[in-house]
């Protein structure tokens, strides 16, 4: 059965959506076009990656109830720390380097996890006590120095280019080729659900607006190709990015696992009575925030190409801003890993744009403050709105 959406109900689903496109928009013709530059583009990735990392761990932490970690910042900087001394004092093997990083993150992970979970302390005061404390063991680690360069080994997993197998001057087909097949992909897997459903019996949207969405995310995905392929193609980050947000993505919508922390955000007593270790679920939330903050710090480290005690400096604020600006609840239990980046996005766009405008730190700070304060206020007027009707 086709349900139809009324406009006011597209306007509410597509809200963030519609905001990036005219956040683009507006700074594409305030910087005469500079700001979809093939370079820029690039840039917006390469310097955004962290946020698309950190955000999908943070968005499990907010799904358990609104909770947050604090922490990722200070982690990432320890991390890479650990990883800066093993590789430039002791001239490590960076694949070893990398594995004890992981390791290094996700025992951080277990660490305040355990504290949430089974001993039932606030996520607010376990995250602080670890932002302070790891920030200290940072320093601790580096002496206060920066250390440098990385091995040029473990420089190319992160901040090199996919060759183009078709070695075109000045446009890397291999990297159009691969954003038509991300289209190909995409369109097969929204039409296979969509039948999915029909055959359960459950209702669907209306095709002309599944048809309407699907060409525009396309045309989208295919402009953003274009543009990557006009200056080096697909840099590795973007990879590493792309893989975690696909794996995500699967966990939330099409696992167990994954609905619970869903359920544990929408009603934990509940969640509790039906038989599901809601302090797993918090546990579980905090072990991947630490797994993804590792990674984070891996590629924070190989874009820096140095270990500095100041490295991730506010990387827990644009984490949880990019969650609650992608349509995250502050109440937990709503929220989606492409809403997410969708806010990683935004936040990225409005960091380029406002650099590139030449724009005063400090006001671009005001900026951003005010974004992701709109956008929690946009989620509990709606939500207030929805309780009255019901």
């Amino acid at each position: 059965m086709e349900k139809k959406l009324s406009f006011s109900e597209v306007l509410k689903k597509y809200t963030m959506v519609i905001v990036l496109v005219l956040v683009v928009i507006m700074f594409t013709a305030n910087t005469k076009g500079v700001m979809l530059l093939p370079q820029n583009v690039n840039n917006l990735v390469a310097q955004n990656a962290y946020v698309f990392i950190l955000a999908t761990g943070m968005l499990f932490c907010i799904l358990t109830g609104g909770n947050i970690d604090l922490s990722v910042g200070s982690v990432v900087c320890f991390v890479a720390a650990v990883g800066g001394k093993m590789m430039v004092l002791n001239n490590m093997n960076p694949y070893l380097t990398m594995l004890v990083m992981l390791i290094t993150g996700i025992a951080i992970g277990a660490w305040q996890g355990f504290w949430i979970a089974y001993v039932r302390i606030p996520p607010f005061i376990v995250t602080l006590a670890g932002m302070l404390a790891f920030r200290g063991l940072s320093n601790v680690v580096l002496q206060g120095q920066t250390l440098a360069p990385m091995p040029d080994s473990y420089l190319a997993l992160f901040n090199n280019y996919i060759p183009d197998f078709v070695g075109k001057e000045g446009f890397n087909v291999t990297c159009f080729v691969v954003g038509i097949i991300v289209c190909i992909v995409y369109v097969a897997l929204v039409m296979k659900n969509r039948a999915d459903r029909a055959k359960k019996g459950y209702s669907v949207e209306a095709f002309g607006g599944t048809a309407v969405k699907m060409v525009l995310i396309c045309a989208v995905v295919l402009a953003f190709m274009f543009r990557l392929a006009q200056y080096k193609g697909i840099p590795n980050s973007l990879v590493w990015v792309a893989v975690i947000i696909a794996i995500y993505t699967y966990i939330a919508s099409k696992t167990t696992t994954g609905r619970y922390f869903y359920a544990v955000g929408g009603n934990e007593k509940a969640t509790k009575l039906s038989g599901i270790d809601t302090n797993k679920v918090y546990f579980l939330a905090y072990l991947n925030m630490g797994l993804l903050a590792a990674i984070a710090g891996m590629v924070t480290m190989a874009r820096l190409n140095s270990s500095n005690p100041q490295a991730g400096t506010n990387f827990e604020m644009d984490a949880i801003g990019s969650c609650f600006i992608g349509g995250a609840s502050a109440y937990g239990g709503t929220g989606t890993v492409p809403g997410v980046i969708i806010g990683a996005l935004l936040m990225g766009v409005l960091n380029l744009g406002m650099s590139i405008m030449g724009i005063d730190q400090n006001i671009q700070k005001v900026v951003k403050g005010l974004v992701l304060l709109a956008a929690v206020i946009f989620d509990v007027v709606s939500k207030r709105k929805s309780f009255i009707v019901k």
